[in-house]
């Protein structure tokens, strides 16, 4: 049914929770591939108190580490995936997150999107927004959102 799963990662505990639930749905559906993506944004400053005081160079080498580790990160993540059967793609994107994520989807022929959602409502979902919400409105593909109550996140010693 499906044949390349996407799988957006933030580096946060709740995006990760969604792992079993890919890795389930890779095995018991025979998806032949699994992408797990990141977003690196762009840095931007929010106060002109700021402005001027970051060289663009800066800027720059702080946003080529944020890509690398990025890459890591999601490197860390894949081999804890094939140590379970399941051998991911990986790709870090720089730039707006949802437009990254839904063009990813629709150049690599993505069929199934599964992100977790911070589950936010009200107030906070105005303000911050839900990375999630949008790929779930924007994309053209089926989108499983996982809620953090579906998750068995590690508890707080």
């Amino acid at each position: 049914m499906y044949n390349h799963i996407m799988v957006p990662l933030d580096g946060s505990d709740l995006a990760e929770c969604v792992l079993p639930q890919v890795v389930s749905i890779a095995k018991g559906c025979g998806v032949p591939k699994v992408s797990l993506v990141r977003v690196v944004p762009p840095l931007k400053i929010y106060s002109t108190e700021f402005e001027g005081t970051i060289a663009i160079a800066e800027m720059q080498k702080i946003e080529e580490q944020s890509i690398v580790n990025a890459r890591e990160y999601l490197e860390k993540k894949s081999a804890e995936l094939k140590k379970q059967g399941i051998s991911p793609n990986i790709s870090v994107m720089f730039g707006n997150v949802i437009d990254a994520l839904t063009d990813f989807a629709e150049k690599n022929k993505v069929d199934l999107i599964v992100i977790a959602t911070h589950g936010r409502s009200g107030i906070s979902r105005f303000v911050w927004g839900s990375v999630a919400d949008r790929i779930l409105r924007t994309a053209k593909v089926p989108v499983l959102m996982v809620r953090p109550e579906a998750c068995q996140l590690p508890q707080a010693v």
